[in-house]
C-alpha cells in the first residue's frame, strides 16, 4: 500500500519545495519508488517533461531527485501568472484557459478536484511513497473554502502533515502556534510534527523555545535544519532572485571575472536558465532592473518571459531598451532566450490578443524577423547541434546541445515572404545558430546569430546547462578580453547530482527520523 506524507508551511519561502525534494531524494536512497505531487502550482519557472507537458520546476526537480521520469500528473495544474488579476492556467502540461482569481475560484473548482484526484490516483500504482507539497499557508481563512492545495489534499489523500516554518523570518514560534490557532481541530490532529527550517546559531540557545512548544501543541519538533549555503539546486520561486546580486560588481573584471548582466523583466520566467553560468568560478552573473544598475557588462542576456510585449514596452519606459542597444553598440555581447530572442527580432505581433491586450510591439531590432503568437503553445523537449556557417562558431560546429521550448510564437521574416529561420543567402544579415528537433520531428533549424556571432538567440531554455557550449562560450568572451581559456570545471548534471546528495545527507543528519517514523507508524482516527 502507497504511504504518503505531506509538507505545509507557515507562509511561501519557507523551504517545503527544498525539504520535498530532500525527502525524495532520502527514500529513494532507502530503496522505495518514490514520486512527487503538487496538485496546484503558482510559478513562471516551469519544466517541460519529456512528452512535452508543462509543469512547476520543483516537481521536475523533485523527480529528478527520485531518480525517476516527471509527468504532468505530479503536477496536474499550474497557474502562471499573465499580467494584473490574470493568469494561464495549464492542465496536464497544456494551457486550458486564462482566467482571473475569482472566475479560478468560482468555475474551476469540480473540475480541478477531478483532475487532481485522477492524477494522484496513477502516482498510488506505481509508488511506495508519494511526497505531497502544499502551497503559501494552510490557514489563509480567506480561501481555505475552495482551496485545492493543502489541508483538504491531506484530508482527501489522507496525508499527515509536517509543518514547516523558517526561523531566519524571525518569530517562529508566532508563525507555528498562529498556524495551529487558525486551522480546523481535525486539521490540526492531522498535523504530526514541525520543522524548523534555516536555522542560524547556536541551537542550545532555542531547547526551552522548542520544549514550550511542543508542550503547548502536544506535537514534536522533528528537526532544527541549519541553513544550508550554495545548495546549486534550481528554486522555482522567483522570491529566490531577491537573494541574487543587482548591480554590477566594479571589482569584477581586475579579479578576471566575466560580467554577465540579466535583464530582470517584470514577468521575468526561467531565471534558472542561468544558474550554470552563476556556478562558473570566472563569471560575476548579476540582474538588473534599472538602467543605471546595468553598468558595463561583457554580455547581457534577455531571459524568458510571461509577457514579452509588455516587459518590453516597461523596458523602454524606464530606459533600459536603449541602455541595452547603447551597451551592444559599443561591444558588449547579447543573447536572447525565448522571449529575449523574439525581442531581439523587428516586431512582436500578436492580432488574437494571445499573450497580452497589445497587438502590436517593436522589437529592438538586432535580427530580421518579426514574431507572430499563435494560440497553440510550443511546449517540448529538443536535442540538435550548433550548425551555423560563420566562421566565429566554427570551432563548435556540430556540438551536441539538448534544452526545452516553452512559447507561443512563430517567426517569419521581416518581408513576411518566408520563415526568417531557414537561412539567410546574405551574409551580412547571419543566419541560424542551430539544428533541433524533438522526438518524432524532423530536424529544423533554431536560434539566430548576428553576422559578428556577437548578437544570438535561442528559443531553447537550459543552453547553458550544456557544458561544452557554456564553456566554448565564455572563453570566446576571454579571448576578446586577452585572458588564456579555460577548460570546462564542472559537468552541470553531476553537480546537481552531488547537490541532490549533500541536501539529502544534511537533512538526515539534523532530522529525528526514527521519532519521525515512529509518528508516522502511530493510529490517527483523524487520518
Amino acid at each position: 500500500m502507497t504511504k504518503n506524507l505531506m509538507f505545509q508551511g507557515t507562509g511561501s519561502d519557507v523551504g517545503k519545495s527544498i525539504l520535498a525534494t530532500a525527502l525524495c531524494r532520502i527514500l529513494t536512497q532507502d530503496g522505495y519508488r518514490v514520486a512527487p505531487f503538487k496538485s496546484q502550482n503558482m510559478a513562471l519557472n516551469s519544466y517541460v517533461t519529456r512528452d512535452g507537458g508543462e509543469i512547476g520546476r520543483a516537481q521536475g526537480v523533485q523527480a529528478d531527485a527520485c531518480g525517476v521520469e516527471a509527468t504532468t500528473d505530479m503536477n496536474p495544474i499550474l497557474i502562471k501568472p499573465a499580467g494584473e488579476m490574470r493568469s494561464q492556467i495549464v492542465v496536464h502540461g497544456k494551457p486550458y484557459a486564462d482566467m482571473t482569481a475569482q472566475s479560478y475560484r468560482d468555475d474551476f473548482f469540480e473540475k480541478a478536484w477531478a483532475v487532481l484526484s485522477d492524477s494522484y490516483r496513477r502516482l498510488e500504482k506505481r509508488a511506495d511513497w508519494i511526497v505531497i507539497e502544499g502551497a503559501g499557508s494552510p490557514a489563509e481563512i480567506n480561501l481555505k473554502d475552495r482551496e485545492i492545495v493543502n489541508m483538504r489534499v491531506a484530508r482527501w489523500f489522507n496525508a499527515p502533515v509536517i509543518l514547516i516554518a523558517d526561523i531566519d523570518r524571525g518569530g517562529v514560534f508566532a508563525q507555528i502556534i498562529g498556524t495551529m490557532e487558525l486551522l480546523e481541530p481535525e486539521e490540526r490532529e492531522r498535523v504530526v510534527g514541525f520543522l524548523i527550517n534555516k536555522f542560524r546559531g547556536d541551537p542550545s540557545l532555542l531547547e526551552s523555545g522548542i520544549r514550550w512548544l511542543e508542550e503547548r501543541t502536544g506535537k514534536p519538533v522533528l528537526g532544527l535544519i541549519p541553513y544550508l549555503p550554495h545548495l546549486d539546486i534550481e528554486a522555482e520561486d522567483s522570491v529566490a532572485l531577491d537573494a541574487k546580486p543587482e548591480g554590477e560588481d566594479r571589482a569584477a573584471g581586475e579579479k578576471r571575472r566575466i560580467r554577465i548582466a540579466v535583464i530582470r523583466h517584470p514577468h521575468l520566467s526561467n531565471f534558472t536558465d542561468f544558474d550554470p553560468l552563476e556556478a562558473e568560478e570566472d563569471v560575476h552573473l548579476y540582474y538588473v532592473r534599472q538602467p543605471q544598475d546595468l553598468g558595463w557588462p561583457d554580455a547581457i542576456i534577455l531571459p524568458g518571459s510571461k509577457n514579452t510585449s509588455e516587459d518590453l514596452l516597461a523596458h523602454r519606459k524606464s530606459g533600459l531598451a536603449n541602455a541595452v542597444v547603447d551597451r551592444v553598440q559599443r561591444g558588449t555581447r547579447l543573447v536572447g532566450i525565448c522571449a529575449g530572442y523574439q525581442m531581439l527580432g523587428h516586431r512582436l505581433l500578436d492580432p488574437d490578443r494571445v499573450e497580452s491586450d497589445i497587438s502590436e510591439t517593436e522589437g529592438l531590432c538586432f535580427f530580421p524577423f518579426e514574431t507572430v503568437y499563435a494560440k497553440e503553445k510550443r511546449t517540448v523537449r529538443v536535442e540538435g547541434y550548433v550548425d551555423s556557417y560563420l566562421s566565429t562558431w566554427s570551432e563548435c560546429r556540430g556540438l551536441p546541445v539538448e534544452g526545452y521550448e516553452i512559447h507561443m510564437g512563430w517567426m517569419k521574416s521581416v518581408s513576411g515572404e518566408e520563415t526568417a529561420t531557414k537561412g539567410s543567402s546574405e551574409p551580412s544579415r547571419g543566419g541560424p545558430l542551430f539544428q533541433v528537433a524533438s522526438k518524432g520531428e524532423t530536424v529544423h533549424p533554431d536560434g539566430w546569430t548576428a553576422a559578428d556571432s556577437r548578437v544570438w538567440g535561442t528559443y531553447l531554455h537550459g543552453i547553458f546547462d550544456n557544458d561544452s557550449f557554456r564553456r566554448f562560450w565564455l572563453n570566446e568572451i576571454r579571448r576578446e578580453k586577452g585572458w588564456p581559456v579555460i577548460s570546462s570545471r564542472f559537468s552541470h548534471s553531476r553537480r546537481r547530482e552531488a547537490a541532490f546528495d549533500r541536501l539529502a545527507a544534511h537533512v538526515r543528519k539534523y532530522t529525528d527520523w526514527e521519532r519521525l517514523y515512529r509518528v508516522l507508524e502511530e493510529p490517527n482516527t483523524s487520518r
